[in-house]
């Protein structure tokens, strides 16, 4: 249409009414001009004649599983034992640190008579934004004698000195000369010993860190207790709840008269507090308060006989349930692991604001 009325133009007679500045030459010039451009438009249009091969496509996709999505395979690996399995499997990259994290076991010691005991565990980071508790559980044989050892390490300002006890303390006491014949000996020589050694190995931290810790050791048929910190062990006798540690609290009055013999103080900062710091009297690490927070411990011996099953738990546990009501609420329960879940879970529903571990070990004696 466009060439039809250029041509209509050139040709409309002396006078046209609207074109009247072309002519026949400039009309030819613009039929040139314009299928020189059509001709340059169809050209960058084309395809590339010269490469008619395809490109490479995109790789594929790989879609990861949502975390703790038991249905969803593993990515097959061949390093990997599961991936030579017959036997479909879930992997899980990472624990949430925010789930509810439990196990157990179940074993023997050959005593004077022979003691069964199970035992399970549950830790939970709760309302506070980074976890500090860590425990142990372990079976071992000592020199022919079977031991079992349990622990619960109550971390504050952070989580390394917590982690320490955990990876060194059941190895110092098993390495230690006397465990055996002397094993409250051996304990108090292996938990001060550890407190140095920890703090040696703290010298360049900027931040000072500390830990309870609240242990229980099964020997033959006796059960030793070592506590230091505000964890607790507390045991079920006939139905009947006992502890067997005492919290090491600066108001206690041993405990505050210990300190200002030493040259401390306790003030009231919220709660009573060594040196207005720390609200426990008795710790490992914490190099500033050296040395009215020490790691010496309190320890009770029991035997096992008398004993239907005990709980290890840190203060997150024990701020907001009694020693009556732990008993009572794991008393029924004769799985260990599910009695810890359950104590953890009543805790925290309880309104606890710090990270909750708990052990509890169940008694067979024959």
């Amino acid at each position: 249409m466009l060439l039809l009325l250029l041509l209509n133009v050139s040709t409309s007679g002396p006078n046209p009414p609207l074109f009247f500045f072309f002519n026949s030459q400039t009309v030819s010039s613009f039929i040139i001009f314009y299928l020189f451009l059509c001709f340059f438009f169809w050209f960058c249009q084309s395809p590339n004649l010269t490469n008619p091969s395809p490109p490479p496509p995109f790789p594929p996709l790989s879609v990861a599983p949502l975390r703790g999505d038991a249905n969803s395979p593993p990515p097959e690996s061949s390093s990997s034992p599961a991936a030579n399995s017959d036997h479909p499997s879930s992997m899980i990259s990472s624990r949430d640190p925010d789930a509810l994290f439990s196990g157990g076991g179940i074993s023997f010691l050959a005593g004077v008579r022979t003691v069964k005991f199970s035992y399970g565990y549950s830790s939970l980071k709760g309302k506070r934004a980074t976890m500090e508790d860590y425990f142990e559980t372990r079976i071992s044989d000592v020199n022919g004698q079977m031991v079992a050892f349990f622990g619960v390490f109550d971390g504050h300002g952070g989580a390394r000195t917590a982690e320490y006890l955990k990876n060194n303390l059941f190895k110092n006491l098993v390495s230690h000369d006397d465990f055996i014949s002397d094993t409250k000996k051996a304990i108090v020589e292996v938990f001060k010993q550890t407190d140095e050694e920890y703090l040696i190995d703290e010298i360049g931290q900027p931040k000072n860190a500390g830990s309870t810790a609240s242990t229980a050791l099964l020997i033959g048929d006796k059960l030793i207790v070592a506590n230091v910190g505000d964890s607790r062990v507390v045991a079920s006798k006939n139905g009947s709840a006992v502890p067997l540690s005492d919290d090491h609290k600066p108001d206690r009055s041993d405990e505050r008269q210990r300190i200002e013999d030493a040259g401390g103080f306790i003030i009231w900062a919220g709660t009573w507090r060594v040196g207005g710091i720390l609200a426990v009297s008795r710790a490992f690490g914490d190099k500033q308060l050296k040395p009215y927070v020490i790691a010496e411990p309190e320890i009770q011996e029991e035997d096992i006989s008398t004993l239907e099953f005990i709980v290890i738990a840190s203060d997150g546990l024990w701020n907001v349930l009694s020693n009556k009501d732990a008993v009572a609420i794991a008393r029924d329960i004769s799985d260990a692991e599910t009695a810890a879940r359950k104590l953890v879970q009543e805790a925290y529903a309880r309104g606890s604001c710090d990270n909750i571990t708990c052990i509890v070990v169940r008694f067979e004696v024959s």
